[in-house]
């Protein structure tokens, strides 16, 4: 682990900063508790400051140096008073020394954990900060007693009086990157987040307990978290030291508090002592907050319930868990989860005798996506005798869990117990799920379609139906899985969870047809079935979210994909280790991020994709196939090969629906490897192929990909009946015509341009890309008609040069097809004459820099003209910037 970053903290720095060189008033303190990051922040500044212009001096004080006259101001006195002086006349000694050794100066104080000041030391920073060349700088303990004089600087107006507030998420996410040397996936970096309360302090003994105890992995150079805490005893020894001595009475409290947070206000108050709860409120270890219509309480720091949980005795822990679950049932189990909390107590105290109860707390759990804990309590509801329901969820819970095989041990061991029809249609579509996507077993469509048959009620059939539409579906046998998922439709026999099965697997096909607006509306419909179907297929979310993104992957909607990574499916998901979910809606946001042209976040989300789904291979050709996609935009064709692979070795065969997108990244590797025409032809065959298909609305894209090579004019499709072969800008413009919403057209109209070569008609595709924030290819656009226009030497590149130059400020470096036919072959030296033109020097004073003659300055220049299609120096400076790699060369 690499050492203590400084990460965040911006605006506070540059206040502290601008305290001392704008004279903003005398000075500046700031408050926190400890941990924080007060101290580092304060030591931040100071060495951000010139010591020749300032006087700089910076003490630490201390409860050693607390009952010394000056201790806390020690290490910048002298060792000696002058003897006879008066406490004042002392104070003024005080102030003429540091004024002496500032020799002119402006002195600059910087005081961590002024509350532990003596009291001399405290008048004398009060005295100094009274000076006019003295600026005064501070940290403060939340909580603690301040002196008088410390206080008075602000109640005076002398100094600024901050909070200094924990870090927030993305703080967080950025020390924690710095900490591990490597990114960390969102789950587990929101989950330490969570658990340190934003405390820099905390985190860090965090991140050095899971290293430690090996909890926190590392996969594809994602770190991920694995959510068991061992707590080091340093960790310990500081929550100890915040928790502090416990009275009896204040410890059952916070002991009730955390084994049952959030507990209800009223509920404590029966289960303890009124008065101990007032106390652990004051001392803040309770928080007590308003909630609606109830009053809830909890520990006022995560970490509190950790410890205080691992330091109870077993035997107390299961009655004061015994005691919450009969505290809850006596008042009615009113509030929602209630039911989920009791079955753990009783689950935890030994308790547990209800079968019932486990098997409805394991089904809560799983609509919440809370894999881990659904699996725990489904078990145990088997092990109660819970019988068949039991098997059947816990076997669906361990399929979703990665654990296919056993779930395929536990529907086995109950297959002699099927004594009806619905138990025999459930079971068939449990262990088909489990053997399809599990164990990627594709014969099982065939077996379930078959004992599916067998059945006479149309209600089971038209379960098993749903299922065997979505495998079709996903085995590419699309037009079977229509025809299956319509057949339920049809059926008013069926469940409401079979039809919006058959509902999402008709949305996907339409999708990828092109028939965006059938898809949303059949969504939209699966949505607002929600509460009718989550508690018999709470899995059913995933078929509707992997529907409802492909189509906004396929259509260009962004805003879209920003707003189901942002729902509350992925929140849940990811707290629940609902992996294949959480892996998912990172492929999404790192396909959003990379049409945007982040790269690095691109990178990263596809990353983080690939850890969480390394043990399932639902996604994960999919997640790697993006990954590589990710590393081509950044340039790095070897990464990309290397994911490709990987992509290759994942993708699961039941999952042939997604081929299509790992075709597209495989030629965007041949290009990037140097293989344009390679890349090409393969594009070319997967066009034919989704042509065949009837798959419009992948076409579009891998036609566009083609026109991004540079093949708008390149013959796709059949022959026709005169002998010729339509262009793929005359497909596409085909297509624009039969695929729903805006995006087809303008990429149509893209193409044609292209084919044109038509610059004025590229930016303004450019224009329309650019608005539906798809920059990559507005980028592309921009760059294809400046190619043309530097050819020909034409006045409009250098409005073009402009263009390009703001769009690509909008991503990180990048590195297309089209960016790499423009960039020019400038040399070492042209690229350092034409730096230095662009920022304003002139040829002859250039010429002196680099010992050369103007006429040879002027001889580079007018070759960089020509190589970038410019005219001269009022247009240097845009086309340098418009040429990626070129526009931050060194000005000398």
């Amino acid at each position: 682990m690499s050492r203590w970053s400084f990460v965040g903290r911006t605006d506070e720095l540059n206040r502290l900063l601008a305290t001392v060189h704008e004279g903003q008033g005398h000075g500046l303190f700031f408050s926190g508790s400890a941990g924080v990051g007060k101290s580092r922040l304060l030591r931040e500044a100071v060495a951000a400051l010139p010591p020749d212009r300032y006087a700089l001096s910076f003490v630490a004080a201390s409860t050693a140096t607390a009952a010394l006259p000056f201790g806390g101001l020690a290490p910048v006195l002298p060792a000696e008073q002058p003897p006879g002086l008066s406490p004042a006349g002392v104070l003024r000694w005080g102030v003429d020394v540091l004024q002496e050794q500032a020799a002119g100066r402006r002195i600059v104080l910087a005081i961590d954990d002024a509350h532990l000041l003596d009291p001399p030391s405290a008048a004398l920073v009060h005295l100094l900060a009274r000076a006019e060349n003295t600026t005064v700088l501070g940290t403060l303990r939340s909580g603690e007693q301040i002196p008088l004089p410390i206080r008075a600087l602000w109640t005076d107006d002398l100094v600024a009086h901050a909070e200094l507030a924990p870090l927030g998420p993305g703080e967080t996410t950025g020390l924690l990157t710095a900490l591990l040397d490597g990114p960390v996936d969102a789950c587990s970096a929101e989950r330490l987040f969570r658990l340190s309360a934003g405390n820099p302090l905390l985190l860090r003994e965090l991140v050095l307990a899971a290293t430690t105890g090996g909890e926190l992995v590392r996969t594809y150079g994602m770190w991920r978290w694995t959510g068991r805490l061992e707590l080091a005893p340093s960790l310990t020894d500081l929550i100890d030291t915040r928790i502090g001595r416990l009275d009896p009475e204040v410890r059952a409290v916070v002991e009730l508090v955390a084994f049952g947070e959030p507990l209800g206000l009223r509920l404590l108050d029966r289960a303890a002592d009124p008065a101990a709860v007032e106390v652990a409120e004051e001392r803040g270890l309770i928080s007590v907050v308003p909630d609606d219509r109830r009053t809830d309480v909890r520990l006022a720091h995560p970490l509190y319930g950790e410890v205080i949980r691992r330091r109870c005795p077993v035997s107390r822990t299961r009655r004061l868990k015994a005691q919450l679950a009969e505290r809850v049932e006596s008042a009615g189990a009113r509030r929602r989860g209630d039911l989920l909390r009791v079955a753990v107590w009783r689950l935890d105290s030994g308790t547990a005798q209800d079968p019932a109860l486990l098997l409805h707390a394991a089904v809560q759990a799983f609509t919440r996506y809370d894999v881990p804990l659904a699996t725990r309590l489904a078990r145990a509801a088997l092990d109660a005798d819970g019988g068949y329901d039991a098997a059947e969820l816990l076997a669906t819970i361990l399929m979703f869990g990665d654990r296919p095989a056993e779930a395929i041990g536990v529907l086995d061991a109950v297959a002699d117990d099927i004594a009806c029809e619905e138990r025999r249609s459930r079971w068939l579509t449990v262990r088909g799920m489990v053997s399809y996507w599990g164990l990627s077993e594709r014969s099982t469509v065939d077996t379930i379609a078959a004992a599916g048959h067998a059945l006479t009620d149309p209600g089971h059939q038209a379960r098993v139906r749903a299922f065997e539409a979505i495998m079709r579906l996903h085995g590419l046998e699309v037009d079977t899985a229509l025809r299956l998922g319509r057949s339920v439709l049809d059926r008013p026999a069926a469940s409401v969870a079979a039809r919006e099965l058959a509902r999402c697997t008709i949305a996907h096909a339409d999708a990828v047809h092109g028939r965006f607006r059938a898809s949303a509306t059949a969504i939209d419909r699966v949505q607002a079935e929600a509460a009718n179907w989550r508690a018999d297929m709470p899995y059913l979310q995933l078929a509707m979210e992997l529907a409802r993104g492909t189509r906004l992957a396929l259509s260009g909607d962004l805003a879209g994909i920003d707003a189901i990574v942002a729902d509350e499916f992925a929140d849940q998901a990811g707290a629940g280790d609902f992996r294949l979910g959480t892996g998912y809606l990172s492929i999404l946001q790192a396909y959003a991020a990379r049409l945007r042209g982040r790269g690095d976040d691109a990178l990263k989300a596809s990353l983080g994709a690939c850890a969480v789904l390394a043990t399932s291979r639902v996604f994960a050709g999919l997640a790697h196939a993006e990954r590589a996609q990710a590393a081509v935009l950044r340039g790095d064709p070897a990464t990309a090969a290397e994911a490709m692979a990987e992509a290759d070795r994942t993708q699961a065969p039941g999952m042939a629906v997604l081929q299509p997108w790992l075709e597209q990244a495989r030629a965007a590797v041949l290009a990037a490897g140097g293989d344009p025409a390679g890349a090409a032809r393969h594009l070319g065959t997967l066009a034919d192929r989704l042509r065949a298909d009837g798959f419009a609305g992948h076409e579009v894209l891998v036609l566009h990909d083609l026109v991004r090579l540079g093949r708008a004019t390149a013959p796709v499709g059949p022959t026709c009946t005169d002998g010729s072969r339509r262009t793929v800008a005359q497909r596409l413009t085909e297509l624009s015509e039969t695929v729903d919403g805006a995006l087809t057209p303008l990429l149509a109209r893209y193409a044609r341009a292209a084919a044109a070569r038509d610059g004025e008609a590229l930016l303004e595709v450019a224009d329309g890309l650019t608005k539906l924030d798809l920059t990559v290819w507005a980028v592309d656009a921009t760059a294809t008609a400046l190619h043309g226009w530097r050819r020909d030497r034409s006045t409009s590149a250098a409005a073009a040069h402009e263009r390009l130059a703001a769009l690509l400020t909008r991503c990180d470096q990048i590195r297309t097809p089209a960016l790499t036919a423009l960039r020019p072959t400038l040399s070492g030296r042209e690229l350092e004459v034409a730096a230095l033109a662009a920022a304003g020097v002139t040829s002859r004073a250039i010429a002196g820099r680099l010992f050369l003659s103007p006429r040879t300055v002027e001889n580079h220049l007018q070759r960089v003209y020509s190589k970038l299609g410019i005219t001269g120096r009022a247009e240097l400076g845009a086309a340098l910037r418009s040429v990626p790699g070129h526009g931050d060369a060194p000005t000398g």
